[in-house]
């Protein structure tokens, strides 16, 4: 099974503490080949770095997007598994963003 380590340190400002807005997630996105690696790979590894403060819901918005709208909500979190290197607690920003996410999507 081919694994892929996804580390969201490597996109962090130096000296920062949060990740926030949609020009940040398309940023990292984009920087990344996000998308890519997602396409290339059976599993996953979002590495949340340590000594964070925050990681709003927009951002991960952005970042996830076309993943999120190509797995679902159930195919998204089988293949990606997420660490977190600190104490920050992302699980509530990621699920409001990816509920937003697929709310947006099928809105009529």
């Amino acid at each position: 099974m081919k694994e892929s380590v996804f580390k969201l340190e490597k996109y962090r400002a130096t000296g920062s503490k949060v990740f926030t807005g949609r020009d940040k997630g398309k940023y990292v996105r984009e920087k990344s080949k996000f998308d890519q690696i997602e396409e290339d790979s059976e599993k996953v590894i979002f590495v949340i770095p340590d000594n964070l403060f925050s990681i709003n819901p927009s951002f991960f918005e952005e970042l996830l997007i076309n993943v999120v709208l190509k797995l679902g909500k159930k195919g998204f979190f089988e293949k990606f598994e997420f660490r977190n290197a600190g104490v920050y607690k992302y699980e509530k920003p990621l699920m409001d963003a990816v509920d937003r996410i697929l709310r947006e999507n099928h809105a009529l």
